[in-house]
Order: C-alpha cells, then structure tokens, then sequence
C-alpha cells in the first residue's frame, strides 16, 4: 500500500480543505483508518536471542520450542564451547519434535549457532 501525501489527502478532502487543512487532513487519516496502530500481541520478533547458559537441559528445550512456534523468523542460540547443552543442540535440531520447524541453522562460533525457522 502506498503512502498518502498531504496533496494526495488535499485532492480528497477537495472543498473542505480551506476550512482546517490540519484537521482535515487528519479526519482523512482517521477515515482511512491510516493511524491505526498494530496491538503488540501481532508483533512477532524477526529475531531473538537464547543464551542457555546456567539452564538445565528442560529449560533449554522449552525456550528453543517457544522460539521456534513464536513465529520468531530467526534465533541466535547461545549454548557455549562445551557442555551438555551443546551436544544436545544439535542432536534436537537433527532428529527431535523441533526439527519440522527449523529451515536451517548453522554454528555461528565455537558456543553459538543461528537457526531459521519456518514461517507459521
């Protein structure tokens, strides 16, 4: 949808622009429902971050599914050099009830890789 232009919302508002152009132009704006602003509940994240480090290995897996049905697009996931959670990671995005939602994902370092969900 293309933005709207005070000449645009002049043309329309047509006669009664000489009475109040500022007030006009506004009436437009609320008539054209052009002010409406999206409820914070439709803001979905592009992307978001998972540092996993002090959580245990059920906490990790909640926070990663959440992400992955958030309709969070991507996810930087943070589970450090060595550990558990690291090895875990990657045995949960191969072969697990969170592999249909990752498109790919890669280690970005040593202790962190990016993942791209699938879209909702």
């Amino acid at each position: 949808m293309r933005q709207l232009s005070d000449k645009d919302i002049d043309e329309m508002a047509g006669d009664m622009a000489a009475v109040d152009d500022a007030a006009v132009r506004s009436m437009v704006r609320h008539e054209l429902q052009l002010s409406k602003k999206i409820p914070k509940a439709h803001l979905v994240p592009e992307r978001v971050t998972i540092d996993l480090h002090q959580h245990t290995e059920q906490e990790a897996w909640d926070m990663i599914m959440n992400a992955a049905t958030s309709g969070a697009r991507h996810a930087l996931i943070i589970t450090g050099a060595s550990g558990i959670l690291k090895i875990k990671f990657q045995q949960w995005v191969r072969d697990s009830l969170l592999t249909p939602y990752i498109v790919e994902w890669a280690p970005v370092n040593n202790g962190s890789f990016l993942v791209k969900f699938r879209k909702k």
